[in-house]
């Protein structure tokens, strides 16, 4: 296995690799990967130095968790952080966030993973409501003291949201949408969660895949793909799809970025590097379908940093084709 550089994931005290894996599309949402297939994924990231998994229980309804459960009993030389989401199996009311549903959900997480205690466990996008309930951060430290989970976070949709969190003392973790088309979260997430120790996951990292440069207006998904059936917000939020960006607005700004890549490098590891480079960021989740991308994308943790220069074009580049469509709805 190769050695990737590791941060601290917050709260946890655990270290990550600063390159994680996103297994979203192991489970649903992206087109079919057969079992076999995704046990190649997880295996190529693991080889290529990835410590760090994240997952959630509504992933193929659990089936990203049970993939990763048998991946891990069938290497145990392999030393993965596995980060799962609970919450989206009940209808999004902030009634349904209760200490008995918490632990049925944990139950059912720890069976598919094959495990006793949970290393990281996050609420996933819940109502807003929720961030502000004394009662779900009581129900979530009673799971730690009940050793079904090891640490908490959360998973949001807004900056709001991730302030209202960081400022719980439990939490250990924030995942947030951030990448080149999504800097609104550098202004005040990132410093405040350095600020009180909370580790910051970067999910969303490609733009749904724009920031690799591979797609054209006339690009054709999948119709069980959310790039097809969510591209405005139908199933969940828009902000999960492309990033919130119009498709065709994204396209022409992924061709402009994708020259901002060096001649050794590639528009998807640039926009890793991009992020793994922001101050605060512990870790970045990019998602794979194959065993190629699953190493492609942990080589950007081998990319030298961006110069100044770059970085004041992805800034340019935000501020002319992306910031009026994201800004203000995120």
């Amino acid at each position: 296995m190769r050695r990737m550089e590791q941060r601290v994931l917050g709260r946890t005290g655990r270290n990550v690799s600063v390159v994680g894996l996103g297994t979203w599309q192991l489970g649903a949402d992206w087109g079919d990967v057969a079992d076999e297939d995704a046990i190649t994924v997880l295996d190529a990231a693991v080889e290529s130095g990835v410590t760090f998994f994240d997952t959630a229980d509504v992933y193929g309804d659990g089936r990203s968790e049970q993939l990763i459960g048998r991946y891990l009993s069938e290497r145990p030389d392999a030393d993965v952080f596995v980060a799962t989401k609970m919450g989206r199996r009940v209808d999004q009311l902030p009634e349904n966030y209760v200490l008995d549903n918490f632990r049925a959900w944990n139950d059912r997480s720890r069976k598919n993973l094959g495990v006793d205690t949970l290393d990281l466990v996050q609420l996933h996008c819940p109502p807003t409501a929720v961030y502000s309930s004394d009662e779900v951060f009581d129900a979530l430290d009673t799971l730690v003291a009940e050793q079904r989970i090891a640490a908490y976070g959360v998973s949001v949709e807004t900056c709001e949201e991730a302030l209202t969190a960081i400022a719980r003392p439990g939490t250990a973790s924030v995942q947030i949408i951030l990448n080149p088309f999504r800097l609104k979260p550098l202004e005040e997430v990132l410093p405040a969660a350095a600020e009180a120790g909370v580790g910051i996951i970067a999910r969303v990292p490609l733009a749904s895949g724009l920031l690799s440069g591979k797609y054209t207006k006339d690009t054709v998904f999948a119709a069980d793909d959310h790039r097809t059936y969510n591209r405005h917000g139908e199933a969940f939020d828009q902000g999960e799809t492309f990033s919130g960006v119009d498709f065709a607005t994204g396209v022409e700004a992924a061709a402009e970025f994708a020259a901002l890549a060096g001649p050794d490098s590639t528009p998807a590891r640039t926009a890793l590097r991009w992020i793994i480079q922001q101050p605060g960021v512990t870790s970045v989740i990019p998602g794979a379908r194959s065993a190629g991308q699953a190493r492609a994308n942990a080589a950007a943790a081998d990319e030298p940093p961006l110069p100044g220069g770059t970085l004041e074009a992805v800034r340019d580049l935000y501020d002319r084709r992306i910031r009026a469509q994201v800004h203000g709805r995120w």
